[in-house]
């Protein structure tokens, strides 16, 4: 028995089709719906979870006392998370500060000046980066650049500084790769362009592919910030997790995730709570960076 023919539209354009082909087609659109909307759902739920959990510190604690308190401690019952906010953001900020010119110099040299034999050894080592467990990361600060630091500073070594070291090499395979593809993007008629008014290699570079690609290069300067503000357990091993107002570089210091790590198999009531509510400002936070990345990729296009 032959399939009824119909004629469903196609991209704006009517094609002769059988009914089994259509009915194929239908279901393969649905399965990629579910898929894309499986991910929708667990952001939902996600979101849903972790507010529900953390909303008593808000009725309970007080959100102004819960964000703007400077002393965590579970034994006085005191929840303040500006100490945690302010070590996240000295550890994120120092590593994207480190760590962005190495990326973005890698970008620069695997889309502009790489030969094609030297990109295929230097891109595959970049991104085995991106590989290797965090918690590897956490060895070689600990055992290695914890050290290091001790002895050139006269300290632990544990702190900032040292967290600053492995996050930059963390995020370096991220906004390299995001890097490469927005210096990539950039028209190839545009650097001949800048050849023909006899600009050398080093001018095309810094005048003209650079700046076309600066809001790509921004997009990934952002995915590699919520790359570093979220990491746990390189930071974790390397910080020395001190609640309390970072007092240098050197010091011991804590960061959100790293106390939520801390305090999580032990914590009940109202200390379990904050730890939640934490997640939910470590959630915003994602929020805002991807909205940010959202607004800058609508500026490019």
């Amino acid at each position: 028995m032959t399939d009824k023919v119909t004629t469903p539209r196609t991209h704006g354009a009517l094609q002769l089709v059988s009914r089994a082909t259509y009915v194929r087609e239908w279901l393969l659109a649905a399965l990629f719906f579910i898929c894309a909307f499986f991910f929708v759902l667990a952001v939902g739920l996600i979101f849903i979870f972790v507010g529900v959990k953390a909303w008593p510190i808000v009725t309970d604690y007080g959100i102004f006392k819960f964000i703007g308190g400077t002393v965590w401690s579970s034994a006085s019952n005191s929840y303040g998370i500006l100490p945690l906010i302010a070590g996240s953001f000295l550890v994120t900020l120092g590593a994207l500060a480190l760590g962005t010119p190495l990326a973005v110099g890698t970008a620069v040299f695997l889309s502009d000046v790489a030969s094609d034999r030297v990109r295929s050894f230097v891109r595959p080592a970049v991104e085995l980066l991106a590989g290797i467990p965090s918690v590897v990361y956490g060895f070689f600060g600990i055992v290695l650049l914890r050290a290091v630091v001790a002895k050139f500073t006269g300290t632990l070594g544990f702190g900032a500084f040292t967290a600053w070291i492995v996050l930059a090499i963390m995020i370096v395979p991220t906004i390299a790769a995001l890097s490469e593809d927005a210096l990539r993007s950039v028209p190839e008629g545009i650097r001949e362009a800048s050849y023909a008014m006899g600009a050398t290699q080093w001018q095309t570079i810094y005048k003209v592919v650079v700046p076309a690609a600066k809001i790509g290069i921004v997009d990934a300067i952002i995915l590699g910030m919520g790359r570093a503000i979220g990491e746990t357990m390189a930071v974790l091993m390397v910080v020395g997790n001190a609640p309390v107002f970072p007092r240098g570089i050197f010091a011991p210091l804590s960061t959100m995730t790293t106390q939520i790590v801390m305090d999580m198999p032990y914590a009940v009531g109202l200390h379990r709570t904050a730890l939640f509510a934490i997640a939910a400002m470590l959630f915003l936070f994602s929020m805002l960076l991807v909205a940010s990345v959202r607004l800058l990729s609508r500026m490019r296009g």
